[in-house]
């Protein structure tokens, strides 16, 4: 289990005036559960997400882990980025080898791994290529089966699919699905998408600004397995709605009022 006590964070501003980014965030994420954060933009969630992930320290507050305190980088916990972060210079396999290498893995049963996972994501047949002869949808398969390949406790995913387009993103949502279910490992998943949110999780935690927090947590009782005939369903529809309507308060308060597009 994962478990925030009063997280508060605070940065320094380039004129010298502090930015609150987090207080008193408390949150407790069950082991095997699929759990999205969704907010407005500056609201924390990828501060937060660092944090669990070891990357970033709290001003205040700490996070456990199975009752660990997190002080830093951890081999129960992989991190899979926006912007994919894969090694120019190396072919898939090697991009993907490269986290159980460090790991002291030997050459030949990284790349067994890696075969694996390669296959697992998709991507048989295009284990030579290099990152830029690959789709930005297949770049975030890459750093997908990296993730995957060092067999995590936890994944924690910085809006992974916003940089690839509409179809390609419910692929990679279903394919994302399809992994989870066969390990159920613990996922924390940050989005700006409302639909990303309740399609994928069993939970999901809406976050405000000025200073972030989570002002709302609530269950996803969609029926699982999941594929694109649950964005029929009316609860979907009704969740959708309302974790809106907490977003458009939230930016009406802050003065920053999206459109409804």
């Amino acid at each position: 289990m994962i478990e925030l006590k009063g997280i508060t964070k605070t940065f320094r501003q380039r004129d010298g005036s502090a930015f609150h980014a987090l207080k008193d965030v408390d949150l407790k994420v069950l082991d095997g559960e699929f759990l999205s954060i969704i907010g407005p933009s500056g609201c924390g969630k990828t501060t937060l997400m660092r944090m669990v992930g070891g990357l970033a320290k709290a001003d205040a507050g700490e996070i456990f882990i199975d009752g660990r305190r997190v002080n830093g980088p951890g081999p129960e916990r992989a991190i899979v980025f926006q912007n994919f972060v894969l090694l120019p210079w190396v072919d898939v396999t090697s991009n993907v080898t490269f986290g159980l290498e460090m790991r002291g893995l030997s050459k030949k049963e990284a790349r067994k791994t890696a075969q694996k996972e390669i296959e697992r994501v998709g991507l048989t047949g295009f284990e030579g290529h290099y990152p830029h002869e690959l789709s930005g949808g297949m770049q975030q398969r890459v750093g997908l089966a990296r993730a995957l390949a060092v067999n995590p406790e936890i994944l924690l995913m910085d809006e992974p699919f916003a940089s690839v387009d509409a179809q390609t993103r419910q692929i990679l949502q279903d394919d994302l699905i399809r992994i989870w279910q066969e390990e159920r490992k613990t996922v924390i998943f940050i989005t700006h998408s409302m639909e990303e949110a309740v399609y994928l999780s069993d939970r999901v935690a809406v976050m405000e600004r000025g200073p972030g927090r989570i002002s709302e947590l609530f269950d996803i009782h969609l029926p699982r397995p999941r594929d694109y005939s649950s964005r029929n369903d009316v609860e979907f529809t009704s969740l959708t709605t309302h974790i809106w309507g907490l977003l458009k308060t939230a930016y009406e308060k802050d003065g920053d009022v999206p459109s409804d597009d």
